[in-house]
């Protein structure tokens, strides 16, 4: 499904950013004329801008990033110019706290909520915000700009804590190796930007077979540890399931394995699946169904299209699932008796 550009479509900022999986995530979305959609992180604003020129329809957009509000902001004020009022309307802080931000921006509950819980290309394409090794930068990688940076626990954590880092959020075989590795650089000298833990890294850790630099892993790990990335998602999602209206939907697109497996198994909770035991263990079948209240779209886990991975590299590892809260009986025999 392609955006259908209306009179007074809006257009992103430029600049090379590049949305995942964008068609089919308008595709389960769905938006029509009159609904409320939920952009959980806006970034560059490439989504919410496709949903508002598909559909004439209210977007509001949730990002912890000041630079990513501001982007926002001037988005709404061309609306305004050209349609006399903004269909988008922004919310400052992280999606983890999303049912808090909707009520005090007295927003209605929402007929389809997109989480894209990939980085955004503004903040690795900027050196100075230290996401990537790419660019020398300063260690710091705080998507709210606020709060202990990267550099912060580098040299402080002690030599166990950055080994869990590393380990259980960047799921680097060599945690250990690595963690020994920074705590004696940073006793010579503090590690203050992202070629030098880089470097640090890679005097420890091989080459990967695949080509994935060696130092990937275990930036992947602290930046999700300096954002709390994995305790927002599941803050997030519990909430997004509070928020959508009768045939509401939600897409999720995730960018690695410990996003998607949050994902996949908040989903399968809500779809009324019993996923404390394995579908091996007997005890599952003993299991009371617990009543479903949504229905999935997708049966496994949507990958992007090999065209869409040549010309984006950072598709490759995208996955997207979707579900829909069920219509009420009463809204549905509404509905009937309308038509």
């Amino acid at each position: 499904m392609n955006a259908l550009p209306l009179p007074s479509a809006i257009k992103p900022p430029s600049s090379g950013h590049v949305p995942v999986m964008l068609d089919e995530v308008l595709h389960y979305l769905a938006p029509t004329r009159g609904e409320a959609i939920l952009d959980c992180t806006f970034g560059g604003g490439s989504y919410s801008c496709a949903i508002l020129n598909t559909a004439e329809c209210t977007v509001w957009a949730i990002d912890r990033d000041p630079d990513a509000i501001a982007r926002g902001q001037v988005l709404c004020a061309e609306m305004e110019k050209v349609e006399g009022r903004s269909r988008l309307h922004m919310l400052a802080g992280s999606f983890g706290h999303m049912a808090e931000l909707a009520e005090q921006a007295h927003a209605p509950h929402f007929d389809g909520i997109v989480m894209d819980l990939g980085v955004s290309s503004f903040q690795i394409d900027e050196a100075e915000r230290g996401f990537s090794f790419r660019f020398d930068g300063p260690l710091d990688m705080r998507m709210a700009r606020q709060g202990r940076s990267a550099a912060d626990i580098i040299n402080t954590a002690p030599e166990t804590e950055l080994a869990d880092i590393f380990h259980f959020y960047g799921e680097e075989r060599h945690a250990r190796r690595v963690a020994r590795a920074v705590v004696a650089a940073r006793a010579e000298a503090p590690l203050h930007t992202t070629l030098q833990l880089a470097e640090v890294i890679r005097s420890v850790v091989p080459q990967d077979r695949s080509g994935i630099d060696s130092a990937t892993r275990s930036f992947q790990g602290l930046r999700i540890a300096v954002n709390d990335e994995l305790g927002e998602i599941e803050r997030g999602l519990e909430q997004a399931l509070t928020l959508l209206n009768d045939g509401g939907r939600l897409v999720v697109v995730s960018f690695h394995s410990l996003e998607d497996r949050l994902v996949k198994r908040a989903m399968q909770r809500a779809l009324g699946k019993d996923v404390s035991f394995s579908r091996h263990d007997p005890r599952a079948s003993l299991a009371p169904a617990a009543p479903a209240a949504f229905m999935g779209l997708t049966s496994k886990a949507i990958r992007p299209g090999d065209a869409e991975c040549r010309a984006n590299p950072r598709a490759r590892s995208a996955r997207l699932r979707a579900m829909m809260k069920r219509p009420s009986p009463s809204a549905s025999l509404t509905k009937g008796l309308s038509a």
